[in-house]
């Protein structure tokens, strides 16, 4: 019988637990662990990290975002990844393919199940949110650089995550600070930022998807991380898409339009996140919990959430320095960057 994964997602205080950070993980509703820079000093502080967390919850799901670039939590004695724009203009699709696997086999390697990557938001220049981390302006192009990486990853054994679902490439505003609207029709959207995604989920390539805190007045009314209609009759009727829905972070001011913690984690359930994010706000993170005591999250929801774990084909930091794909990818990335 397979472990039930619960639905949120936290973070810890530092690089290592405190007695705090242990009881919050013992909670039957939380089933994700996020990392970020303060909770990374090198390597084996970060093993060491890992092991202890999961001697606390074994099943627990552990991620970061590591895009590369300016998105990159972990980098010493890691690789240095370029930003996806930076890639994409000099990467053949092996060279994109290579990225992809160094960058997830380097995370399996140190117990990290997968990274919130890549981004399928096409940069439409004026986005400050996206910009570089975008692989292309084009979306049709976007995805054809995209699909090579994502197969680099999965040949490491990690699973995918889009995002910030249907785009978050033509708006100005900042969701971390406030709720961007988007004015554009349905099916200007699905013709536009949405092809990435729905070229990525065709060819299923996609395991997950974060969807954007980001409102279009002109198709719904709720922000697509809280919308059954962008949820469920898009994602997943129309698209096709049978992995995880990651809400995007619940402590982002864009997200405040569903109101306090307990609104937000509710609505992002109701809508149909397998996965609530709520990370750098401790508090938040207990009135999230709070919220959901006795909640019983779908069993598909658990079963979709499984397949994210790590299925690393190598599973140490030394077996992986002497590995040939591993050294000139090293070698080719530090001979630009």
């Amino acid at each position: 019988m397979s472990v039930q994964i619960g639905p949120v997602m936290i973070d810890v205080e530092g690089a290592e637990l405190t007695d705090e950070d242990r009881e919050l993980l013992r909670h039957p509703q939380v089933g994700g662990l996020i990392f970020f820079a303060r909770n990374y000093r090198d390597r084996p502080q970060l093993e060491a990290l890992i092991k202890d967390i999961r001697s606390v919850r074994p099943e627990i799901l552990l991620a970061v975002d590591q895009e590369g670039g300016r998105v990159q939590r972990f980098r010493e004695s890691f690789t240095r990844i370029p930003s996806m724009q930076a890639l994409s203009a000099r990467a053949d699709t092996q060279q994109l393919k290579d990225v992809g696997w160094l960058l997830a086999a380097e995370l399996l390697a140190v117990g990290v199940d997968f990274s919130f990557a890549p981004v399928l938001d096409a940069d439409d220049d004026f986005c400050r949110i996206v910009g570089d981390r975008s692989f292309a302006q084009d979306p049709l192009v976007l995805a054809q650089k995209a699909r090579p990486f994502m197969a680099g990853m999965h040949e490491a054994g990690m699973a995918t995550t889009g995002k910030h679902f249907p785009g978050h490439g033509q708006v100005l505003e900042d969701s971390h600070e406030e709720l961007p609207v988007d004015q554009r029709t349905l099916d200007a959207v699905l013709a536009s930022d949405c092809v990435p995604f729905t070229e990525c989920i065709a060819a299923g390539e996609l395991q997950a998807v974060m969807p954007a805190h980001i409102r279009f007045a002109n198709v719904d009314e709720n922000p697509v991380g809280f919308s059954r209609f962008w949820l469920q009759e898009i994602l997943r009727k129309r698209l096709g898409f049978d992995g995880v829905i990651f809400s995007d972070d619940l402590t982002m001011e864009g997200a405040g339009a569903a109101g306090g913690y307990a609104e937000r984690i509710r609505a992002a359930m109701q809508a149909g996140c397998d996965m609530g994010v709520v990370c750098n706000n401790r508090q938040g993170a207990l009135e999230v919990l709070e919220a959901l005591e006795g909640f019983e999250p779908d069993p598909r929801s658990s079963e979709r959430l499984a397949r994210m774990r790590g299925r690393a084909a190598i599973d140490s930091w030394s077996t992986l320095e002497s590995n040939s794909r591993w050294q000139s990818t090293r070698e080719w990335l530090a001979s630009w960057m």
